[in-house]
């Protein structure tokens, strides 16, 4: 059993943690500068487009309440194996897509494969590390994984733009790297939850085990809080290809340039935490990320409303990121801290709620085709709520310990 490794076996397990992991981003961004040829061949209506981004969200969380409480049963690594089998198969199935109905249901399935990598590779985490390190840890891990955001709609990009190319090119690339995955798991990645340390394995027990979890005021507060603002986010993930393609008229690659620098802005957050965690507490930095996220959706919101130039979007958007950087690796160390047997499910339900706010937003950004405001205006919404769970709920946990002082 692996436990807190250093050198070389530290850096595979974050390489190998952090394919897993880029499962959900690869899944969600790759696809986004085709949203304008998908909708042009299948002839469909932009709405229907997003909304296939929706049901691979749904998908996403879905799976993430399934795989999670039962790896707590079984152990991770046989959900592991069968859940990135299940992911190439899937992507091959969004490739022969012959409309866009199909192409939907086939991303509600993509999808909910993908969590298995998502979900399983943070429940290692938290078996492998305790304390410090798994803060440590789990913002290298999130430094490598900001890439794939960063990378995922350029690739996307510069495969639609090869002559043989379409966008179902992006969904074979995604399968052949499923079964890459699922090599290098079956050799490389050890079982890391002993049979000593599993929990029962009924349907009854996941109900309360995760009913636990819900009852508890800081977990569920940090939970809200990466749920709501990182939920949010989705809302310039469907957004942007229309808008900035659209509404200020640049090219898919040109888009996917500005797309993916953001990657280096979650990046700048997750080395923030990474580095000054230890000496600034977590929950301080954290509500420096919310009141961060605030100001710039704020800005942001603003600038739709005037119609201000694409820099001001782009820039407000890139210091939001920063934001969700730190906001997202901080809430998930504070709220795994002592989950201990119950790391799969609580995983699952930190994962879960920014996908299931994603799919609630996602839809909403093009009720004005023509205009940035839908977007800006649900990015300050979910920024502001974030906040007030920030403050209403997670300050419960420092009270305890002051008082205790």
């Amino acid at each position: 059993m692996l436990q807190n490794p250093t050198g070389k076996k530290r850096l595979g397990l974050a390489l190998i943690l952090s394919m897993l992991g880029i499962l959900a981003p690869l899944n969600i961004d790759m696809y986004l500068p085709a949203f304008p040829a998908i909708a042009n061949e299948l002839d469909a209506h932009v709405s229907l487009v997003q909304l296939s981004l929706t049901a691979c969200l749904i998908g996403l969380a879905a799976g993430q309440i399934v795989v999670g409480p039962f790896s707590d049963a079984v152990g991770r690594r046989k959900p592991l194996i069968i859940s990135v089998i299940l992911f190439a198969l899937s992507s091959v199935l969004c490739a022969v897509a012959p409309n866009i109905e199909m192409l939907i249901a086939a991303r509600f399935i993509q999808g909910f494969t993908a969590s298995g990598g998502v979900v399983l590779s943070r429940a290692v985490v938290s078996d492998v590390f305790t304390g410090r390190e798994l803060t440590k840890f789990f913002a290298l891990l999130m430094v490598i994984n900001a890439v794939a955001p960063m990378a995922a709609p350029i690739a996307g990009g510069g495969i639609l733009a090869l002559p043989f190319a379409g966008w179902e090119t992006i969904f074979y690339f995604l399968g052949l790297l499923g079964v890459i995955m699922v090599v290098v798991v079956i050799f490389r990645l050890p079982e890391t939850l002993p049979p000593e340390d599993r929990m029962p394995s009924s349907i009854g027990h996941s109900i309360r085990t995760m009913g636990s979890l819900f009852k508890e005021r800081p977990f569920i507060g940090y939970a809200l809080v990466v749920g709501l603002v990182h939920g949010g986010s989705f809302a310039y993930v469907a957004g942007t290809p229309f808008v900035y393609q659209e509404i200020y008229g640049v090219s898919p690659q040109t888009f996917s340039v500005l797309f993916g620098i953001n990657g280096i802005a979650m990046i700048i957050g997750s080395f923030i935490i990474g580095k000054f965690g230890g000496i600034v507490s977590e929950h301080r930095l954290l509500q420096g990320a919310v009141v961060v996220a605030f100001t710039a959706t704020l800005v942001l919101l603003v600038m739709t409303i005037i119609e201000g130039p694409l820099a001001s979007l782009v820039t407000s958007i890139f210091i939001y990121m920063i934001a969700i950087g730190m906001i997202f690796t901080s809430s998930f160390t504070l709220a795994m801290k002592g989950q201990g047997h119950r790391a799969g499910s609580a995983s699952a339900v930190v994962g879960m709620l920014p996908l299931v706010i994603g799919s609630i937003v996602s839809p909403l950004v093009g009720i004005n085709e023509t205009s940035a405001v839908p977007m800006g205006a649900i990015l300050f919404g979910t920024s502001v709520l974030g906040m007030l769970a920030f403050f209403g709920l997670t300050g419960h946990k420092q009270k305890i310990a002051l008082n205790k002082k």
